[in-house]
């Protein structure tokens, strides 16, 4: 259920999930943004993570600089063994993402791990418990993350410029690069001055501010933001849009797909036997209707004769993984 917003609510919205300024009273930089005062964007911030709007403020990582490899995973698990399968699933702390999906493949989550190994490990682990099979489709090529719900415009452009990919590199951190990147998936609190959680006895503000622009200088983390419920901002429909697309076309395609503003992610994946469909996009909009039109436009564009559409029915899970320094 989508809630009614003020009109400043939606500003705060658009800001807050573009990132916080890094510096000592980031709020009240916002509030300039905003035409306000701090008090006022305190408040109005509280009563956004109050009423559900916004999940958590904190750092979003990119698992792949520290060395973390990841995978979406897609499985069929019969209605009577869903209640306990989910159950497992969602105590791993490595998955983020799980979720029911209106497909044969009912069942999608993302998984982190030290390894492509130990990726595999897991998977084998649980295709024996539950006699399923479990089939990862890895990342081979990212064309957008870029997850903004824009709370202002009612009518929006159908295309937009794309950023960007993250970083893939491993980047090496010292021990109070570390120290910091800890905190700050715990996320921020909503003060006057968040950052001041962040210092430990031998690291002052001034260092603590340094080293955290640092980590998004370093692209580690990749901004210190908003995550929002979509739902609650009336982008009520959701789908996983799956295709075939030959190899040589596979980027252009990707690139042409990625700009479409309702397109949140979108990458080429791997492949499995009776899965044929290499490039992914996740769409949100505010009805099928706008998916729908998206789709066809694309599917007519680029000559498609074989996709597949899954949207979602239930989330079961959807919080950051926890890295361990």
């Amino acid at each position: 259920m989508s809630l009614d917003l003020t009109k400043l609510q939606r500003r705060l919205c658009n800001i807050l999930q573009q990132g916080l300024p890094v510096c000592e009273r980031p709020f009240e930089q916002i509030a300039k943004a905003c035409e306000s005062n701090e008090e006022t964007i305190l408040e109005e911030t509280r009563k956004l993570i109050e009423a559900g709007v916004v999940r958590r403020i904190g750092a979003v990582i990119n698992h792949r600089t520290l060395g973390m490899t990841s995978t979406l995973v897609a499985a069929h698990i019969e209605q009577k063994n869903l209640e306990e399968t989910v159950n497992t699933i969602n105590h791993m702390e490595s998955v983020s993402h799980n979720y029911l999906r209106k497909h044969h493949y009912n069942l999608w989550f993302t998984l982190q791990a030290s390894s492509d190994e130990e990726i595999k490990v897991l998977l084998a682990n649980l295709s024996r418990r539950f006699e399923a099979n479990f089939y990862s489709l890895p990342v081979e090529r990212i064309f957008k993350l870029d997850v903004h719900f824009d709370t202002e415009q009612s009518e929006q452009p159908l295309l937009h410029d794309v950023g960007p990919a993250p970083k893939n590199e491993p980047v090496k951190l010292n021990k109070n690069q570390l120290k910091i990147l800890s905190k700050l998936q715990n996320g921020l609190d909503v003060t006057a001055n968040p950052f001041e959680s962040l210092c430990a006895d031998d690291l002052k503000l001034e260092d603590t501010l340094s080293i955290t622009q640092l980590l998004i200088d370093k692209g580690v983390v990749r901004r210190i933001a908003a995550i929002v419920d979509h739902r609650k901002l009336g982008f009520s429909a959701n789908v996983l849009f799956a295709c075939k697309v030959p190899g040589k076309r596979i980027i252009q395609a990707g690139r042409n797909l990625a700009r479409f503003r309702i397109v949140s992610h979108c990458f080429e994946r791997a492949t499995f036997e009776g899965w044929p469909y290499n490039l992914f996009a996740m769409m949100h909009s505010r009805s099928m209707g706008d998916i729908q039109h998206l789709i066809d436009k694309f599917v007519e564009a680029e000559k498609i004769d074989a996709f597949e559409l899954l949207p979602t029915l239930t989330e079961f899970k959807k919080e950051p993984v926890r890295h361990n320094f």
